[in-house]
């Protein structure tokens, strides 16, 4: 069987339409769950910036294990991804899009001397990269596109110079990475969601004509919208108007959160891409909009794709998978962007997966981790267990797929560390987040109070309990030991009786 795995960046698993959003029409995405797929309400990452969830899902593993903890930190290029097992097995792996296995942007203060990155946005623009190496982390075909909205680089960039188009005004203007949205001057057919869409088209046509021969194949094609600068083109600019979007009940609980003991701090800083932002009702319900027209333009891009697939004769044969790396408050609690603020729209992206001749339309409530799907695609490919991942973390969840009712995960876990690069030459923190069908627990580290929301009778996450039901913070933060010491590997294995 044949994997197209979808991903966008930054997107809330309420951002669609199969998922109850009254505004934002998504017909093409839900296709995937509403066409004999599984639509998974309780997805969660395993961490809430760029990547380290990412590279969670490439191994299976969490952040402390393959140690890519935060923005930054490339990932260790010698550790097994499921594109290297999958490539080793004779599968072809094609990379469309963002990857992010190495930092995009050049880091400041302490940070500035980092090692080379093959994904940076400004040594691409710059002609510094000269040679792409690979195969790049298991992929055998890559067309990078790396960077932001329409701050954008890699193949991309080469491809718009082949398109005519001035570099300059990218290399004049890097000042728009740090806004929340700003005016393109992309026309939409040289916007990099049109350049994502056509170079997935193409891999399906150039493997429907045998081009390849009769290697199944792994494609992942990632978007890098919504994420902020959010910039959608066209007509996707004023498709939904700032007026008509009515902002979250708890859109003032804002103002009491700059007095919470660890992120009053971090909330009052000035703008930070991995730290929650304050705003002004006016400018969440603008960043709201234009975030809703860069996912009706990615939706369009997804149904492109699909036709294409149907018009292959590959659907059949090939599993679909729709998510993104992690969410954005979009207004909830007054904020935007992301951040340590383990609020549910942060931490619980879009899933949905479709399986020929297993998945059902259906919905499921249970449990999943990011580092599940590693190991589940592998099973689902009929991938021997020893050609794991040794360091996989997560759980099969191919049973879910199956019966959607049933239950794998009581619980999961959730990482967060940071070293911040823009603000401060010593700011870091680390917190820890545990998940269950009706909790959230959060303890930051150094803090003596935590988070602890009830999703059943709170869902907004407005009462926090932790000072309120003691027996209920007992119980949580003993699972959250017991779920950090059951998911600690044991490796290297023991080799000798002495």
């Amino acid at each position: 069987m044949n994997v197209l795995f979808i991903i966008t960046d930054q997107q809330r698993s309420s951002h669609l339409s199969c998922m109850g959003n009254p505004i934002l029409k998504t017909p093409n995405i839900d296709k995937i769950a509403n066409e004999k797929g599984v639509r998974f309400t309780n997805y969660f990452c395993a961490n809430p910036i760029c990547m380290p969830n990412r590279a969670s899902f490439f191994t299976g593993a969490y952040p402390s294990e393959h140690k890519t903890r935060s923005n930054g930190i490339n990932l260790n290029p010698e550790l097994p991804t499921i594109t290297g097992i999958l490539s080793n097995l004779g599968y072809h792996t094609c990379n469309v899009g963002k990857l992010h296995f190495q930092h995009m942007a050049p880091t400041f203060n302490r940070y500035r001397k980092v090692e080379k990155s093959f994904e940076s946005i400004f040594d691409w623009l710059h002609g510094d990269i000269k040679k792409f190496p690979m195969p790049y982390y298991g992929f055998q075909e890559v067309h990078l596109a790396t960077g932001h909205g329409d701050l954008m680089a890699g193949h991309y960039s080469e491809w718009l110079k082949e398109q005519g188009y001035d570099m300059e005004d990218y290399r004049k203007n890097p000042a728009r990475v740090s806004t929340f949205y700003h005016e393109t001057k992309l026309p939409e057919e040289l916007y990099p969601t049109t350049y994502i869409t056509n170079k997935t088209i193409e891999f399906v046509e150039r493997t429907a004509n045998g081009e390849y021969g009769n290697k199944p194949f792994f494609l992942h094609c990632s978007f890098p919208d919504p994420h902020q600068s959010v910039c959608p083109p066209g007509k996707y600019k004023d498709m939904y108007k700032p007026e008509d979007i009515d902002l979250p009940s708890n859109f003032n609980d804002g103002e009491n959160l700059l007095e919470h003991e660890f992120l009053g701090k971090y909330i009052k800083l000035a703008f930070e891409p991995v730290l929650p932002s304050l705003v002004s009702e006016e400018v969440a319900k603008k960043y709201i909009a234009l975030t809703y027209g860069s996912i009706a333009m990615i939706d369009d891009g997804v149904g492109k794709i699909l036709n294409s697939l149907e018009a292959s004769g590959l659907a059949e044969n090939t599993m679909v998978i729709f998510t993104s790396d992690h969410g954005d408050f979009c207004g909830d609690h007054g904020l935007i962007v992301k951040g340590p603020a383990h609020y549910r729209s942060v931490i619980n992206p879009p899933l949905l997966w479709n399986v020929p001749g297993l998945t059902k339309t259906s919905v499921s409530n249970s449990l999943v981790s990011t580092v599940d799907l590693t190991k589940t695609i592998l099973s689902l490919l009929g991938i021997k267990k020893k050609n794991h991942p040794e360091m996989c973390q997560g759980y099969d969840i191919s049973s879910i797929l199956e019966d959607p009712g049933h239950k794998i995960r009581e619980q999961l876990l959730i990482e967060h560390d940071e070293e911040l690069t823009h603000i401060s030459r010593k700011e870091s923190f680390r917190l820890r987040t545990l998940v269950t069908e009706r909790h959230r627990l959060t303890i930051y580290d150094g803090f003596e109070k935590g988070d602890i929301f009830d999703y059943k009778s709170d869902p907004t996450e407005i009462d926090n309990l932790w000072d309120k039901d003691e027996s209920l913070k007992n119980e949580l933060i003993e699972k959250l030991m017991r779920e950090i010491i059951n998911v600690q590997l044991r490796i290297p294995k023991r080799k000798s009786t002495h």
